[in-house]
């Protein structure tokens, strides 16, 4: 039984070439990736390759004070929002008692990260009341309203129930295709929380009117004054965006501005109907069956999935743009879909022109909450890199006299199993650069002064790893052993060592990354992430390249600059049993006789 045991072992043995063309293969298509996502270096750290450093000054919201409670929960969802993964290394942190600081690191769009920080993220769904263009949109003609569809706004929303696809657009309504408010008035039903029937001709070919009409009676001074503020509202002006929504509170109709392919639509909105906390997860999706693109999903709670069912539900009895809801997000627009029924099942898509970054910020800020309080942006600084590159220098000096003293030692005492060291070596550092330089745009991964270091300790964990190998090796070679079995019989009691060795390393990289913020993160992610290739070019490479040399003669015969030499190692002669003559015993020279 135990012969072909043998046969099996060495017949698995004798194929290393496939491991060593497994890990060539992850080479290439590393690289390749690489090359295709046209970074061909990692990305750094604010402290290695400067960037912005933004201040932002809180101030109270309705019903929310300035306490430290507060800002740290601000402080929390603000380094999600930009960090969200632990290691792009943007820096959040309070300063004082009302100041919020944030450091982006060079190669992050500061634009859109300034806006991610300090956007309150709040999200309302309310029922339009009115809708047309504004500014220079407004002078151009406007096509017919029509309930069956229209071009799609930037970014449009289309809806989608789980229990009827139908009860969902296509295509969203177009803002310019409700350039009429059809007599839509500003009524006390709405604001008690239902949603009137228009007054205005239910075809979707009613003529359009400048300002929403008034009812014929009754209507209070409030409505007046929202009405005014809609007539006045001009969307191509940044300042009357910026106040169009100002301190409208959730119960109120209002009025807001929303975007569409760079033309800016003005909106008299209802009181929310749905409000974004109720959202309990939102996700970028890229639509692969049809053309939507790139798509927001949003699942709303079992509460929020009502409401949106009812909201949906009423507004189908309405004709355009009563049929509309605008979702509402820090009070601009930024769709406006009709329904043509209750739409249930507590899920919804907001999709249209998205790019993949716009869709993955929007969904970011919708599930990582609100904030509790309002910022305003104090001061945007450049931050250089001189300090960082000089300590870069410096480590990276100290880095290279370390791995020169490694290599120094694996040649005086490994000799020529020093070449698989640092063959290993090299195959471990190329694999760390890739990997380092496609989790940059892939995760925002970003390398700083102690994810080097984290790289650096690796070095020393890679060489322990090849030193218990060749230890072992030699440990057979001293009981008699010939190399190639010795290689062999060496391997799973180094393997189960190195395994352990770097299982521990792991869970201690692991444990510091959770416990710990900021840039100890870099360190502890690197270290995790070296540990793991350690593994991976341990199996894939070392052993498969040493059974290799097993089989060449100055490795097999054991020269003295091979590391491997029986004499120098001190080995045992093997055991041999002396052979008795055949025949009868008896003094073996006769005169002894």
């Amino acid at each position: 039984m135990a012969a072909p045991k043998r046969g099996r072992s060495a017949s698995a043995q004798s194929k290393p070439g496939r491991s060593l063309a497994l890990i060539l293969i992850a080479i290439v298509a590393l690289t390749g990736g690489m090359f295709a996502s046209g970074h061909t270096t990692p990305r750094l750290g604010i402290d290695l390759a400067g960037g912005t450093s933004i201040t932002l000054k809180a101030k109270a919201d309705q019903g929310s004070a300035i306490n430290k409670a507060n800002m740290d929960t601000a402080v929390d969802i603000m380094n999600r929002r930009v960090n969200g993964l632990g290691v792009s290394e943007a820096e959040v942190q309070t300063q004082g008692t009302d100041n919020i600081i944030v450091n982006i690191p060079k190669g992050t769009n500061s634009a859109e990260a300034q806006q991610q920080v300090g956007t309150t993220a709040k999200l309302y769904f309310r029922p339009v009341l009115a809708s047309e263009p504004s500014g220079a949109a407004a002078q151009s003609p406007s096509p017919s309203a029509s309930s069956s569809g229209g071009s799609s706004p930037k970014p449009g929303a289309s809806p989608s129930g789980s229990s009827s696809p139908q009860q969902a657009t296509s295509g969203s309504a177009s803002p310019t295709g409700t350039a009429t408010s059809q007599g839509r008035a500003v009524t006390d039903a709405l604001k008690a929380g239902s949603t009137p029937s228009p007054s205005g001709s239910a075809s979707g070919s009613a003529k359009p009117s400048a300002t929403p009409s008034a009812p014929s009676s009754g209507k209070p001074s409030g409505d007046t004054a929202l009405q005014a503020r809609y007539a006045a509202l001009n969307c191509a002006k940044p300042a009357d965006r910026a106040n169009a929504g100002k301190n409208a509170r959730p119960g109120q109709p209002t009025v807001a501005c929303g975007e569409n392919d760079g033309a800016w639509f003005k909106y008299l909105l209802g009181p929310a109907a749905v409000d974004g906390t109720e959202v309990k997860k939102a996700q970028a999706v890229f639509d692969t069956q049809g053309a939507a693109g790139w798509q927001v999903q949003m699942t709303f709670t079992s509460g929020g999935g009502k409401k949106f069912a009812d909201i949906t539900g009423e507004l189908a009895k309405n004709q355009t743009p009563q049929n509309e809801f605008g979702i509402v997000l820090d009070g601009e627009v930024v769709s406006s879909p009709f329904v043509h029924g209750a739409i249930t099942g507590g899920q919804a898509e907001i999709s249209g022109s998205f790019k993949q970054e716009e869709a993955q910020n929007l969904a970011n800020m919708l599930s990582y909450g609100a904030l509790p309080l309002s910022f305003r942006e104090e001061s945007v600084t450049t931050v250089t890199a001189a300090l960082g590159g000089e300590q870069l220098r410096a480590g990276l000096l100290a880095g290279a006299i370390g791995l020169a003293l490694v290599v120094i030692y694996l040649v005086v005492y490994y000799r020529g199993l020093s070449l698989v060291a640092m063959a290993s070596l090299v195959v471990s550092a190329i694999l760390t650069y890739l990997i380092m330089t496609l989790l940059g745009p892939a995760i925002g991964f970003a390398l700083n002064l102690p994810a080097v270091c984290g790289a650096i300790v690796a070095i020393g964990i890679t060489a322990d790893s090849f030193i218990v190998y060749f230890e072992r090796i030699r440990d057979e070679i001293r009981e008699g052993r010939s190399l190639r079995p010795a290689v062999e019989r060496a391997w799973p009691r180094a393997r189960r060592t190195i395994l352990v060795s770097d299982f521990v390393s792991f869970l201690a990289a692991a444990v510091l990354f959770i416990v710990t913020v900021g840039k100890v993160q870099g360190f502890a992610f690197t270290l995790g992430l070296t540990t793991l290739l350690d593994v991976v070019v341990v199996f894939l490479f070392t052993k498969p390249l040493m059974t290799l040399l097993a089989r060449r003669k100055f490795f097999a015969d054991g020269h003295k600059w091979s590391g491997l030499d029986p004499k120098g190692l001190g080995a045992k002669p093997p055991l041999r049993r002396t052979r008795r003559s055949a025949g009868p015993a008896g003094p073996a020279d006769p005169k002894e006789a």
